[in-house]
């Protein structure tokens, strides 16, 4: 077996430059490609839904970036192991066959890469099978059509395999699209955005699934479906107004929700804009976003030795998977590579890649409960959210949707244990402890509301304690205010953004032991507590590693603890992070709480909200 290593020194550039990107992604690929299988088995790791489907699932992602590269006229050695793939798994004499279908499938999932496949290839992709061979694929891939599947984005899956049977030509069913679009339209929550099934989070979902499908459907089904390919393009153009926020000046963007190890799907709905010529910003900005996205993630760890797409975000990471990340999984990220289906002479190709456009520096998403804050130079984005609550309760969802803030340079931590605060993922949560060691956190909110200038959210760890919390955008810092009512006795713990610990890492602490600030090499994180009538400490708090999913050494959090009895309590605290900012150096907003109003002064501007 001849291992192939990634180009991480590719300049990403030109098509040409993301091409070869593409090309050393699937020659790594290549040594676990068996003639004669309809699956590739890239690792011992599995999932719900058992090894056997994970290989299938493993070859169905590869075709994500194989089908855009062959209908920009690239070419893929392994063409012929993936034809044959094709051909064994949807024959159902076949040993390799790949089956019939179970409700809630995951190959369901994976049936849209042909849809896809078909859509941009046509005939072209037809051509490789006989008579035959093609009824086989339209009668596996027809077992979508009515499956039971979630009430979630997965109803694009069946839309994406009958656009491509109509692409190619092949008998497709119109009412079963309308079915599912109609079923989808119950989650539209306005102004571009969804939500992923009813009453289910706003994340990467909504931007690598509902408008990457469908922008894709509205570029090629508007001769049949024109009213809905004209509503799809206005919701994706509304969209992205919120989502460019979500990316900063190196092409990072915020890490938020489930499927991180999808890694560059992050950006993959820019790359729908350019595929389907979405009019929104020029061709030369869309471009950056994903030319530096593409750069930024280069620079990670991503890779094992092999040059293989690990299971995790920045690094490898198994404890932060979901139950359904196979060692193929991560190659949806080659949904990115849609713009290869782009020729050379395409107007995306030949703009000059352009900076971000002028972005606020706090931006509220409402449909989403997110307020974005980024530092001056755009290379900090921060998110501040109300908490979402993903209703199948993934591993770590508190940890992925409910802390307070995340962070484009530091990220989040998981819980690593159930038992200590070191184990909690205390980074950007307040936290409550009976002093037996373990610890509760907001999890899900009994009410939320949003404006443009704070987030607020009641939410009770206990049925008997109940927290207020305001989130407040406040220059390169963020304000959390919460107003706590414990009948019982606890202690509490309030975390910063997580930086690496090692032994040069440095902790200076405040006088009165009111603030700490953290210096390692990937950053400064400081927390500095505001409220004089509730007096609280600071401290560090060291995690196991593989804690952060940006960096794989253990973590030191900045924290605040004391002592609450039973009563009533105000809680204010000032958080700032930087990697790029000397933020030793920056004043701490000044704050003034009377009774129910609140106050706040940083550099010249000043805000005020009522608490109530």
């Amino acid at each position: 077996m001849t291992l192939k290593k990634i180009n991480t020194g590719n300049p990403l550039r030109t098509r040409d430059d993301v091409q070869h990107l593409l090309n050393d992604l699937l020659a790594a690929v290549s040594p676990y490609t068996e003639e004669g299988k309809s699956g590739i088995d890239l690792g011992n790791t599995t999932t719900h839904y058992g090894k056997g489907i994970a290989k299938m699932e493993a070859l169905s992602r590869m075709l994500w970036g194989i089908f855009p590269l062959l209908a920009g006229g690239g070419e893929c050695p392994d063409l012929p192991f993936y034809i044959n793939a094709i051909r064994f798994g949807t024959d159902p004499q076949h040993p390799q066959y790949w089956g019939k279908i179970r409700d809630f499938d995951q190959r369901c999932v994976e049936m849209a890469a042909f849809g896809v496949g078909l859509t941009l290839l046509d005939k072209r992709l037809l051509s490789h099978f006989s008579v035959q061979e093609q009824q086989n694929l339209a009668d596996w891939l027809n077992q979508g059509r009515d499956a039971v599947i979630p009430n979630n984005n997965w109803n694009f899956f069946p839309i994406m395999v009958q656009m491509g049977f109509k692409q190619a030509g092949m008998p497709w069913d119109q009412s079963a699209v309308a079915a599912r679009f109609a079923l989808m339209e119950t989650y539209y929550l306005g102004d571009g955005w969804y939500s992923d099934g009813p009453g289910r989070p706003r994340d990467y979902y909504i931007s690598m699934a509902f408008h990457y499908y469908g922008l894709i459907y509205a570029q090629n089904m508007a001769d049949v479906d024109a009213p809905r390919a004209a509503v799809l393009r206005e919701r994706a153009q509304q969209f992205a107004q919120d989502f460019i926020t979500m990316f900063s000046a190196s092409g990072a963007a915020v890490p938020f929700g489930r499927s991180l190890t999808y890694r560059f799907a992050e950006a993959a709905f820019w790359s729908a804009a350019a595929y389907s010529k979405l009019d929104v910003f020029t061709p030369g900005i869309v471009k950056g976003v994903i030319l530096r996205h593409l750069r930024h993630w280069l620079k990670e760890p991503i890779f094992d030795r092999d040059g293989v797409l690990s299971i995790g975000y920045h690094a490898p990471n198994l404890a932060m998977a979901e139950d359904y990340n196979a060692p193929g999984s991560p190659y949806w990220a080659c949904k990115l590579f849609l713009v290869l289906a782009l020729p050379h002479d395409d107007a995306f190709w030949q703009a000059e890649e352009a900076p971000l456009p002028d972005i606020p520096a706090t931006h509220c998403i409402a449909h989403a409960s997110q307020i974005l804050t980024r530092d001056a130079q755009g290379q900090h984005v921060v998110m501040l959210t109300s908490g979402q609550i993903e209703l199948n309760n993934f591993v770590n969802t508190e940890a992925k949707y409910t802390k307070f803030a995340y962070s484009s340079q530091f990220g989040f931590t998981i819980d690593r244990g159930r038992y200590g605060l070191n184990h909690a993922g205390c980074d950007s949560l307040l936290m409550f402890s009976e002093d037996d060691g373990y610890y509760r956190g907001r999890r899900d909110c009994a009410e939320t509301h949003i404006t443009e200038s704070m987030i607020y959210s009641r939410w009770l760890p206990w049925h008997d304690v109940t927290v207020r919390t305001w989130l407040i955008p406040c220059g390169d810092w963020h304000l959390r205010v919460h107003h706590v009512e414990n009948r019982r006795p606890l202690t509490s713990a309030e975390g910063g953004f997580a930086v690496i610990q090692e032994p040069a890492t440095r902790t200076d602490m405040t006088a009165d032991t009111r603030a700490v600030t953290v210096s390692a090499r990937n950053g400064v994180s400081r927390i500095v507590c505001l409220d004089e009538a509730t007096p609280r400490d600071a401290a560090t708090v060291i995690t196991p590693p593989n804690s952060s999913i940006m960096f794989a050494e253990t973590a030191a959090i900045p924290v605040l603890t004391g002592a609450l009895p039973a009563g009533q309590h105000w809680l204010i605290t000032a958080v700032c992070a930087s990697s790029t900012q000397d933020i030793c150096a920056q004043g701490v907003p000044e704050v003034i709480r009377e009774g129910q109003q609140l106050r706040w002064h940083y550099q010249g501007h000043s805000g005020q909200i009522t608490l109530r």
